[in-house]
């Protein structure tokens, strides 16, 4: 029994250099992903506003010339994803055009997954790891190494916490971005079909 404890206890202490790592990765692709994500919230106020008031107004028998009012040279996923889907000629090449936003937008939202999922279980086995040596440190009464264990045990959690609160902040609010774009290129998808029926 003691030779399997053993086992479980070098692969613990085998694990918490690259759960160290990972955390550090995530600790910095978090730090980018915060920057990235105010880059596209000021893309997004910039667009939203003028889509929205041009939608407002959109119909059936305006809506050959929507593509002429919407913003020149914008980068932004739903502007060109509205572009495709005026020039798309079928119904079906919108329903795929739809399918593609949602796989882009869901693509665009796996950072964010991946920290607010991940950053707590390497936290916690940061934590956790670190813990066996420092109640070894006690028992033996070596403070030094308890303390240096524990520092460790409660640095990995912080980490691990903060990523994880990044990527659940961003997720929620991409998450509510995404949705909206999503219902303006239905309606758009709507009306174009609308037309279609009529002609």
């Amino acid at each position: 029994m003691n030779y399997i404890s053993d086992i479980l206890y070098w692969i613990s202490t085998g694990l918490l250099v690259p759960v160290i790592v990972l955390l550090i990765f995530f600790f910095i692709r978090s730090l980018l992903l915060i920057g990235s994500f105010f880059g596209q919230y000021m893309a997004i106020r910039r667009t939203a506003e003028l889509i929205n008031r041009e939608l407002e107004s959109l119909n059936r028998d305006n809506i050959d010339t929507f593509a002429e009012r919407l913003p020149k040279k914008n980068p932004s996923l739903v502007v060109s994803y509205m572009r495709r889907l005026l020039e798309s000629d079928s119904a079906a090449m919108r329903q795929k055009l739809l399918a593609d936003f949602e796989v882009e937008a869901d693509k665009d939202l796996s950072t964010s997954k991946t920290l607010s999922k991940m950053g707590p279980m390497l936290g916690l086995m940061g934590t956790l790891i670190p813990m066996g040596p420092a109640l070894v440190g006690l028992s033996t009464g070596d403070i030094a190494s308890m303390a240096y264990n524990m520092q460790v045990a409660f640095a990995t959690t912080v980490v691990g916490l903060f990523a994880a609160a990044i990527g659940f902040v961003t997720q929620q609010v991409k998450q509510r971005w995404y949705l909206q774009d999503m219902t303006n290129l239905e309606f758009v998808a709507d009306l174009l079909n609308e037309k279609n029926t009529l002609q």
